[in-house]
């Protein structure tokens, strides 16, 4: 039933982590570990260290498990390890990343750089949520079926050297991520007071994001859980106290949307939702590997689609009327200050309403700790030195780069989202190409995916070379070069009225191109071991 195949995997089950060497130290070091806990392979928790920085972090490594937390790398998780049946999880952990302030500002968008109706700005809200919702709860499979973080998974259709590029983007996209979430929680934060600015407030929702992505999968799952409440609550003050605006503003906007216009809105808000797709394999990689993947991936896709169409909506109807409320439209400032906008619809509330922003702002690690963690796995799965890094140390350093650069891009908010939605955007069409046409026609069934043996073994037979997918990549990257349409960039194809098609176009053209090579390559190995048979018998 092509991705939806629920047979479990027949490739030979090894044993995790692999028999090594290890002093009897380490291996009494493991066996005292809690059950929940997989120490993984000594390159990815610095064992055997020859240096006083290596040992100092071993020592923190195993202290961090034995106290219950997540200290895994990206050696995939063993088939007798993921059997967390907590399915509603995956609703919850997607709908909170979604039910926040981030993915407000991103329906703002519309009225607020794009100058469109309240009715222009719901109908590209509706059809894009609608049609995008979907990838990112395909991807969500994949983590209990296979047991492997998405880069990881990815060496499964771009080959393992491949996957390298993929990764180092996905890298850059979740550090633009978590820019564009501290700017906004920074933001809603310095709201609060006269004595916080939003560069105090970038840095509080930056080590809440890194000490959540610290602890791991099992906290950031608990936080999930919970944090929505809060997220939900202000939105619905935010509806009674800002409800006459609403109905008084116009919805419509001066001057007639073009197609152009609406295109190009509905590439950045689709930019927002599919890029989820290289996160939602991490974060159920635990669970159970024999539950039904249509659950899961409904689980998942409500979870999306129940907290994102309405945020979305939000945003966009609050930015559209601050255009004929003056105190709205001073609280948005000159359209960089979306934390400026929801303390002014809160307002009338008072003290109440200083609260629900204090709540807001801190509830935006739930976008952010998500991203950090991808990011860490991600910039992992680039080269074997990085991943002997421990997980925690790549999320100080990812940290330490956010921090400055959030603080600088907060003047320019709007200029900054829209350029990474973009880039983000342009390259996650290809590579879900790739990677779901790999699924759906080539394997057809989790248990054509050999992942013990061949997720880190280059030369492995169950791992394709990188050429097809470097293709049908290059391929989209013309595509989208002659059909984008940004401030710094817009194709000849864009120049003729028809709005940014790149990340559509770059998609559609990666199918047929991935499809194609990848069989050519398959016929070409099958006639390499033809031809190697008939030699032998010669022989």
């Amino acid at each position: 039933m092509l991705i939806f195949d629920d047979i479990e995997s027949t490739s030979e089950k090894e044993k995790y982590p692999p028999s090594s060497n290890a002093s009897a130290h380490s291996r009494e070091s493991k066996e005292n570990l809690p059950d929940n806990v997989l120490v993984v392979e000594e390159e990815n928790v610095v064992q055997e260290a020859k240096t006083k920085v290596g040992r100092l972090l071993h020592r923190l490594t195993v202290q961090l498990a034995r106290w219950g937390l997540e200290v895994n790398g990206i050696t995939p998780i063993p088939e007798d390890q993921r059997t967390d049946r907590r399915l509603y999880q995956f609703f919850f952990v997607w709908f909170s990343a979604n039910a926040n302030i981030l993915t407000l500002s991103a329906g703002t968008v519309g009225p607020a750089f794009f100058n469109l109706g309240i009715l222009d700005s719901f109908f590209v809200i509706v059809v894009v949520d609608v049609l995008t919702c979907p990838f990112p709860a395909m991807f969500a499979t994949f983590g209990p079926k296979l047991g492997t973080r998405s880069m990881v998974q990815a060496r499964f259709s771009w080959g393992y050297y491949g996957a390298i590029i993929p990764s180092i983007l996905n890298v850059l996209s979740m550090q633009g991520y978590l820019i564009v979430n501290t700017i906004i929680g920074g933001q809603t934060l310095a709201e609060v007071s006269d004595h916080l600015n939003a560069t105090l407030g970038i840095i509080i929702i930056a080590l809440i994001s890194l000490i959540i992505t610290f602890c791991g999968c099992k906290v950031l799952h608990w936080y999930a859980l919970l944090i929505w409440i809060p997220n939900i609550i202000a939105f619905i003050v935010m509806l009674a106290v800002g409800g006459m605006q609403l109905r008084e503003a116009p919805l419509t906007s001066v001057t007639p949307a073009s197609a152009a216009t609406l295109m190009t809105f509905g590439a950045s808000l689709a930019a927002t939702v599919v890029s989820w797709a290289t996160l939602t394999p991490d974060y159920g990689v635990y669970h159970d590997r024999k539950a039904s993947t249509w659950r899961l991936f409904f689980y998942a896709y409500l979870g999306f689609i129940i907290s994102s169409l309405p945020a979305h909506m939000l945003g966009a109807a609050f930015a559209a009327a601050s255009q004929s409320v003056p105190s709205w439209s001073s609280g948005l400032g000159d359209g960089n200050d979306v934390g400026g906008l929801i303390a002014a619809v809160l307002a009338p509330t008072g003290k109440f309403g200083k609260f629900l922003l204090v709540w807001l702002s801190l509830t935006a690690p739930s976008a952010c700790a998500p991203s950090m963690y991808t990011a860490c796995t991600s910039f992992m799965t680039i080269h074997r030195a990085f991943a002997r890094l421990p997980r925690f140390v790549v999320a100080v350093i990812s940290t330490a780069i956010l921090i400055p650069v959030a603080i600088v891009g907060a003047g320019r908010f709007y200029e900054t989202f829209e350029t990474i939605l973009a880039l983000i955007g342009y390259w996650i069409a290809p590579f879900c190409a790739v990677v779901l046409t790999e699924h759906f026609l080539i394997r057809r069934t989790f248990a054509a995916y050999n992942v013990p043996g061949a997720w880190d073994n280059p030369r492995h037979p169950n791992l394709p070379t990188p050429y097809p997918a470097l293709c049908a990549f290059a391929v989209s990257i013309a595509f989208i070069v002659l059909c984008m349409q940004q401030q710094w960039w817009t194709g000849p194809v864009a120049r003729q009225g028809t709005g940014d098609l790149g990340m559509l176009l770059g998609f559609v053209a990666s199918v047929p191109v991935y499809a194609g090579a990848r069989y050519a390559e398959l016929n070409w190995s099958s006639l390499k071991k033809r031809m190697g048979s008939l030699e032998g018998l010669r022989r």
